[in-house]
């Protein structure tokens, strides 16, 4: 079955960046589905991040992100990624990747995280000074 493997994450300053990856690790193709970014900070609940609907059909970000976060596919490499800029503490958390379950083609507005599964191992962010 489907298996996400995410990674880039790490120890940035406040105002630094990151590039998180998104990887297929079982040899399905990423193009043909809907891939969500997702984070969970330290005692706090999921939240949605960014989405990218299949074959590029939509994409979404959470308000607290836009402008500083985009998220992109390489399908030639099989990935998606989120690029953050800007970081701030308050982006700190755990990022996991998955698929939207429910196939439609395109994201929600909000990310609805239950319809959500194969979630990757996630990759741990940390913005302090």
């Amino acid at each position: 079955q489907l298996q996400l493997v995410e990674s880039g994450g790490g120890s940035v300053q406040p105002g630094g960046s990151l590039r998180l990856s998104c990887a297929a690790a079982s040899g399905f193709s990423l193009e043909g589905y809907t891939i969500g970014w997702f984070r969970q900070p330290p005692g706090s609940e999921r939240e949605g991040v960014s989405c990218s609907g299949s074959r590029g059909g939509s994409v979404t970000y959470l308000d607290s992100v836009k402008g500083r976060f985009t998220i992109s596919r390489d399908n030639a490499k099989n990935t998606v990624y989120l690029q953050m800029n800007d970081l701030t503490p308050e982006d700190t958390g755990v990022y996991y990747c998955a698929v939207d379950l429910v196939l439609t083609g395109r994201c929600g507005e909000p990310l609805r995280i239950y319809e959500y599964g194969y979630w990757g191992q996630g990759t741990q962010v940390t913005v302090s000074s």
